[in-house]
């Protein structure tokens, strides 16, 4: 029986601010550098506008993806592969209400399976998609910089917060 449940991980949080869009390329980078990113589920949270797809497109860039990178909005969900063959899935569940649509999709295979997978709005999924390895928060201020807060809630998660700090 205690097989069936996830190990009990001390949850962590790191706080960033961002002053430039360098700094998100940055954080990017960093995320990018570590093995754990491999098959991570990162969900990002913010406002509209917030950067939320600009922090994907960074960290797609700093996985080698050259192509066109755009928003999943419409689509819900965006694949891509980087050089080595790293599958990588972005969603965009902010047009997201119906939970047919889910199983419909296949998106319950998608995370099963491996990959980096990331998901903005991923509260329009929520009792759908699992807990995520790492959570950030992006906040636009009143002074054109960001307040980013990211929360490891899994050990891989905690793994890439060591590799943000």
């Amino acid at each position: 029986m205690a097989a069936d449940h996830l190990p009990i991980v001390e949850t962590r949080t790191l706080v960033q601010r961002w002053a430039s869009e360098d700094d998100c390329d940055a954080l990017a980078r960093s995320l990018a550098s570590s093995e754990a990113l491999r098959d991570a589920f990162i969900a990002l949270h913010g406002d509209l506008g917030a950067g939320k797809t600009t922090f994907v497109r960074h960290l797609l860039r700093a996985l080698g993806i050259g192509s066109r990178i755009k928003s999943p909005t419409y689509a819900v969900v965006e694949p891509h592969e980087a050089p080595g063959g790293l599958a990588i899935f972005h969603f965009d569940f902010y047009r997201f209400s119906d939970p047919h649509e889910w199983d419909d999709a296949g998106f319950r295979d998608i995370f099963a399976g491996p990959g980096l997978k990331l998901a903005e709005w991923p509260e329009n999924a929520a009792g759908r998609i699992p807990i995520a390895d790492l959570a950030i928060k992006i906040e636009a201020m009143n002074d054109d910089t960001r307040t980013v807060t990211l929360h490891a809630n899994t050990a891989r998660g905690s793994r890439l917060l060591d590799a943000a700090e």
